[in-house]
């Protein structure tokens, strides 16, 4: 009985230093259609701060995930978003991509595709585990950029997933199989049945 009193009185110490933010990060996140999308901040291409307070809630934002810099399939994502914007804009979306890769990886992307929309630096996955996007260990890979060979690491790998939040600040789109190609037209035809079922 004794030892049992002195194992609560124990436990009872050591509770309050537990680590808390590293329970929650533990805790896995299932986002829904219809759930109020999380807010979030990070560094950007142009090195500022991307707050989703000073966006999300004015027109819908496009929020996608993908695993890595100067990579095939990613590269075809942002190139279908890039030649698409005009037409994303007139629709009233505003498009953030969001990755594992540090500020410069995503300022040489941006600059190799003329990418013409923000990239965020999520390099604790911090922004991923919000949204409930599984992630994986880090990697660096070499790629030949304007005759130099550049090393690009990344702190994790996110998984390809795109949500779209409605100027309300709602989730009204979660693909968690994205076809990178054709991610882009995906959107623009979500956000025109959304927009004529609220005519």
């Amino acid at each position: 009985m004794r030892c049992l009193v002195f194992f609560s009185f124990m436990f009872s110490l050591i509770l309050p230093s537990l680590n808390v933010v590293g329970l929650a990060d533990a805790l896995e996140v299932t986002l829904s259609e219809g759930d109020p999308a999380p807010m979030f901040e990070a560094p950007t291409t142009d090195g500022s701060v991307w707050r989703s307070e000073d966006h999300v809630g004015r027109k819908f934002v496009v929020v996608y995930f993908y695993p890595a810099d100067l990579t095939g399939g990613c590269t075809r994502q942002a190139c279908g978003f890039r030649d698409q914007m005009k037409e994303l804009n007139d629709a009233g979306v505003e498009v953030v991509g969001v990755s594992g890769d540090s500020v410069d990886n995503h300022q040489l992307f941006s600059k190799v595709n003329s990418l013409n929309f923000p990239l965020l630096s999520d390099q604790e996955g911090k922004i991923s585990k919000a949204f409930g996007v599984p992630v994986r260990e880090g990697a660096t890979i070499m790629r030949m950029v304007d005759g130099v060979e550049r090393s690009l690491s990344r702190g994790v790998t996110a998984s390809r997933w795109t949500f779209l939040i409605d100027p309300n600040g709602r989730i009204v789109h979660k693909n968690t199989e994205v076809d990178a190609e054709h991610d882009s037209q995906k959107i623009l035809e979500t956000v025109g049945r959304i927009t004529a079922q609220t005519e």
